[in-house]
């Protein structure tokens, strides 16, 4: 088991992006969290489920005969297994990868290309998770394994990471040119069928060029202006539209319009 380990995603348009595993800690707080949440939730449901059985005591057995008691088990125990793979489905199909638990600990589930878990990965996942529970097998296959998954991860072709935050910090800094020329892009070009994944590249290119050697940086911004070019079809850029900067005007301009 490593102290820190490290997951490396290339996007689409040949971005190399890193980010750091969630460890065995995170995501045991995570899960205390969420199962804190589930508990009061399924004592809510026990309560009401038996007021409900108490008051239709006779219109139960009138349905059930006199197996009433054990079809009222067995439907409750359904409606428990619903509600609890319920909740990480949910939450992690709505939250992109989160649940309550994972947003304060600040961790994700993404898939094994970096991309968003959509619905059928977040349903395996939480299908599994009662064999991960089971003698604590999902805990040391996170511990043990390279990537750090449980077997939900392994089925479903998930990880999980440190979330990151995006703040308007000093490592994303916009220069007062491009503040002046993103209207200008706003009336000469279409951003629409920009999707949200490209704006993320944009944005993170935007955060790491400080890092980057010039002749990299360079490069980069280059061949992803060509792309956003191609994708937002504009043909021409003035004069005054430097990739980096026009890079800067198309992320100014994608967040006015949402």
């Amino acid at each position: 088991m490593h102290i820190f380990n490290y997951v490396k995603f290339r996007t689409p348009e040949s971005v190399e992006l890193e980010f750091t595993l969630a460890g065995i800690g995170n995501r045991a707080w995570a899960l205390i969290i969420d199962y804190q949440i589930l508990a009061l939730t399924l004592v809510v449901f026990f309560i009401a489920w038996t007021i409900v059985s108490v008051q239709l005591v006779g219109f139960w057995k009138d349905i059930f005969g006199s197996a009433s008691l054990l079809w009222l088990i067995a439907i409750a125990f359904i409606t428990w297994f619903v509600i609890y793979v319920g909740y990480f489905v949910f939450f992690e199909t709505l939250w992109q990868g989160q649940t309550p638990g994972k947003r304060l600990a600040k961790i994700r589930v993404v898939r094994d290309d970096g991309r968003p878990i959509g619905l059928q990965q977040a349903t395996l996942r939480a299908l599994l998770r009662p064999f991960d529970e089971f003698l604590f097998m999902g805990a040391f296959l996170i511990m043990f394994g390279r990537r750090e998954k449980r077997l939900g991860d392994l089925v479903a072709g998930t990880i999980v990471i440190q979330a990151q935050t995006f703040t308007a910090s000093a490592t994303l800094i916009i220069s007062e040119q491009a503040r002046s020329l993103y209207e200008h892009l706003l009336q000469i070009a279409d951003l629409s069928p920009l999707l949200p994944d490209d704006f993320a590249v944009i944005r993170e290119y935007l955060q790491r060029r400080g890092a980057m050697a010039l002749k990299a940086r360079t490069a980069l911004a280059l061949q992803l202006t060509q792309q956003v070019k191609a994708i937002i079809d504009l043909e021409k850029l003035p004069d005054n539209f430097a990739p980096d900067l026009f890079l800067e005007a198309v992320y100014l301009a994608y967040q006015q319009r949402e």
